[in-house]
């Protein structure tokens, strides 16, 4: 008796649990716009919508005459006749700028030509002024000294030729002034040769390390001789110069190198100022 009111009991408890399941499973979720999608639907509702006057749907008179009004200013400006997207003002204030930068160059050009008559901009070549024999002397000394001064163009040294020539000095004159001032001047590679004459305090050379001796003083990083076609000069480089070490056979270019007298001969240091670099040496990635 005790055992059918037991099973009575367990019936009844799982009959209760599937009808618990099955009210559970009826209760339905309700699904909302948030308001950032609530706005956006209402602007493309709207965006889809137009008013007889072709105002959209929702837009306010004055909404809808500020746009038309921008609209209507850039068909204006895009149909400028000058196509210039700058106003009036500007435009005015940079051409009368342009006008006073103008004037200004003309009037330092007038200046410049009041102390160097040939730097007149109507002046075009002071050769136009020489006579024929002037011309062709001066046409003559300007492909010489360019074959010895390949570096300058023969037009730039014929120039300055015809204007020494027709400020009245010599042909001669002109030559030798003319190839003094090509040899002394900044960044030229001087010939071993010309080093006792070239007043300079730094020169730039150029040749190959025939020979490197040990050096006599633990503040020498090396010491040997550079010797090119036309002769051969001492070089030292200090070790505070930080510059690199070079080997006997090696082409070498000195920059900025330092002009010293030794014994009663031209020799050549290497500062800290120098730069030396190795014309025979490729790239390292080569």
């Amino acid at each position: 008796m005790s055992s059918t009111k037991s099973g009575k009991k367990a019936v009844s408890t799982r009959e209760k649990t599937t009808d618990d399941a099955w009210e559970f499973e009826r209760v339905s979720v309700e699904f909302r716009a948030s308001v950032s999608q609530e706005i956006q639907a209402k602007i493309d509702y709207s965006d889809e919508r137009e008013l007889a006057d072709g105002r959209l749907f929702g837009q306010t008179q004055e909404a809808f005459e500020r746009m038309c009004g921008r609209e209507a200013e850039v068909e204006r400006t895009r149909a400028r006749t000058d196509r210039s997207q700058e106003p009036g003002r500007e435009g005015a204030a940079r051409y009368v700028t342009e006008v006073a930068n103008e004037k200004r160059r003309e009037a330092f050009a007038a200046r410049r030509a009041s102390v160097d008559p040939w730097a007149d901009p109507e002046i075009v070549d002071p050769r136009e002024t020489l006579e024929r024999e002037e011309l062709a002397g001066v046409n003559r000394e300007a492909a010489r000294l360019h074959r010895r001064y390949d570096d300058v163009s023969r037009a730039a040294i014929g120039r300055e030729l015809g204007e020494r020539v027709a400020e009245g000095q010599s042909l001669l004159s002109a030559v030798v002034a003319v190839a003094e001032r090509l040899r002394e001047r900044p960044g030229r590679v001087v010939p071993v040769g010309e080093l006792d004459v070239v007043d300079a305090g730094e020169v730039c050379v150029e040749g190959v390390i025939e020979r490197l001796w040990s050096p006599s003083h633990p503040s020498i990083q090396w010491v040997g001789l550079l010797e090119d076609k036309t002769g051969r000069v001492k070089v030292t480089s200090w070790k505070r110069s930080n510059q690199p070490t070079v080997r006997e056979g090696e082409r070498v270019r000195i920059r900025a190198a330092a002009k010293n007298w030794y014994e009663g001969s031209v020799s050549l240091a290497v500062t800290g100022w120098s730069g030396v670099t190795f014309p025979g040496r490729g790239r390292y990635w080569e």
